[in-house]
C-alpha cells in the first residue's frame, strides 16, 4: 500500500504541472485569437467608452502577464471569471452543463467496454476464421468513421427510416425533469423514484452515446485483439494447452489479464478523449452538455469560458490517466517495481 501511495502521489503532482502548463498555453492562446472580446460581448450598438470599460473591468488592458496573475488569483478561490456570452459565472454554467456531458461519456465509455473487448476477444479466438475477418472489418469502418457522421446515420436508420428513437434532447417534452440534486439526469431520476422519466432519460440517451462511443469500440476491439494474439503465442500458454487446459479456461484465467493492461492503458485515454469529441455529436443531437457550450464560447470568443471550459476537460483527462495508471499498477505489480528501481 505505501508503494501504491508513492505511486499515486507522484501521478498527482506530474498531473498538476501539466495542468499548470495548459492554463498557461490556453490562456495564451485566448488572449491572441484575433476581434476584441469586449465589443463581441457588448455588440456593435456599444459606445467606445463602454467598451473600455468593460475592458478595464476585465483587465483587458493590463499586459498579458498581469492578466494571468489575475486569472490564478482568482481560480485559486474558485473563480472561473464570467462569461460574456451567458452572463452568468463560468463555475454556474460548468455546473449546468458538465453533468449533460459526463453523463453522456460515461454511457459511451460503458458501451466502449462491454462491446469493445468481447468482440476483441472473439475475434482473438477465431482468428483468420469469418468472425475474426467480420469483427475486423467492423472495427475499421468503426475508427474510420468520425462521431458526428455515426450520428447523422443513426439518426437516419432509427429516427427516419425506422423511428424507434428520438433525436433531440435529453427528454421529451411531455416528461416533467426530476428535482436536480447531483445535475445527472438519470440519477436524479432515480432519486426521486421516477422510473418513467428515467426510462425517458435513457431512451433519449442510446443514439447519441452510441454515436460517440463507435470510434472507441473499434479501437477497443483491435487493441484487445492484438494483445490476446500476443498472449497466446507466449511460452506458458503453449504449455497450458499441452496439459489440456480448454481454450476457454486459458483465455479467461491465463490471457485475459496481462493482454487487459495495454488495453486499460488506451480505454483510459479515449475515455477522457470521449468528452472533447462530444461537441459535434452534442451538436447533431442538441445535447445541452459542456462541449457545445464550449463551441459556442469559442465563436463568441469569451475568454473566461473559453479558458474555464478547456481548463475542466484537461482536468478530466488527467484524473482519467491517473486513475489508468493506478489500475495498471494494480494489475501488474512489476510496473510499481520498475518505478522504484528507476527513482531510486
Amino acid at each position: 500500500m505505501p508503494k501504491l501511495l508513492l505511486t499515486f502521489l507522484r501521478r498527482v503532482g506530474t498531473s498538476l504541472i501539466v495542468l499548470f502548463g495548459v492554463s498557461i498555453l490556453i490562456f495564451g492562446i485566448a488572449r491572441i485569437m484575433p476581434g476584441d472580446p469586449a465589443r463581441i460581448a457588448l455588440g456593435p450598438n456599444a459606445t467606445q467608452q463602454q467598451v473600455e470599460a468593460l475592458r478595464e473591468a476585465r483587465h483587458l488592458n493590463d499586459p498579458i502577464h498581469e492578466q494571468y496573475f489575475y486569472f490564478v488569483r482568482e481560480l485559486l478561490h474558485g473563480d472561473l471569471g464570467v462569461s460574456l456570452y451567458t452572463k452568468r459565472p463560468v463555475t454556474t454554467d460548468v455546473a449546468q452543463f458538465l453533468p449533460s456531458s459526463l453523463e453522456l461519456v460515461f454511457a459511451s465509455g460503458l458501451l466502449m467496454v462491454v462491446l469493445g473487448i468481447p468482440l476483441g476477444l472473439l475475434t482473438a479466438r477465431y482468428q483468420g476464421r469469418w468472425p475474426d475477418h467480420a469483427g475486423r472489418l467492423m472495427s475499421v469502418i468503426a475508427v474510420c468513421t468520425p462521431a458526428f457522421v455515426w450520428g447523422v446515420i443513426l439518426q437516419l436508420l432509427f429516427a427516419y427510416f425506422v423511428p424507434i428513437f428520438p433525436i433531440e434532447g435529453q427528454l421529451s417534452s411531455a416528461m416533467k425533469p426530476p428535482p436536480t440534486v447531483t445535475g445527472f439526469l438519470t440519477v436524479d431520476s432515480i432519486l426521486a423514484g421516477n422510473m418513467p422519466t428515467l426510462a425517458n432519460a435513457l431512451y433519449h440517451l442510446v443514439l447519441p452515446a452510441l454515436a460517440l462511443a463507435l470510434a472507441a469500440i473499434g479501437q477497443t476491439a483491435r487493441l484487445t485483439r492484438s494483445s490476446m494474439i500476443e498472449i497466446y503465442r507466449k511460452p506458458y500458454v503453449e504449455m497450458s494447452r499441452a496439459y489440456g487446459f480448454s481454450e476457454r479456461k486459458i483465455a479467461t484465467r491465463y490471457a485475459f489479464r496481462p493482454a487487459l493492461i495495454p488495453t486499460l492503458t488506451v480505454l483510459g485515454l479515449d475515455f477522457a478523449a470521449l468528452l472533447a469529441n462530444a461537441f459535434l455529436v452534442e451538436r447533431v443531437f442538441g445535447w445541452p452538455g459542456l462541449s457545445r457550450y464550449g463551441v459556442e464560447v469559442i465563436l463568441r470568443k469569451d475568454l473566461d469560458a473559453i479558458v474555464g471550459t478547456v481548463l475542466i476537460i484537461a482536468a478530466l483527462f488527467l484524473i482519467c490517466n491517473l486513475i489508468v495508471d493506478l489500475l495498471v499498477s494494480i494489475i501488474n505489480p512489476r510496473i510499481r517495481l520498475a518505478e522504484k528501481r528507476a527513482g531510486s
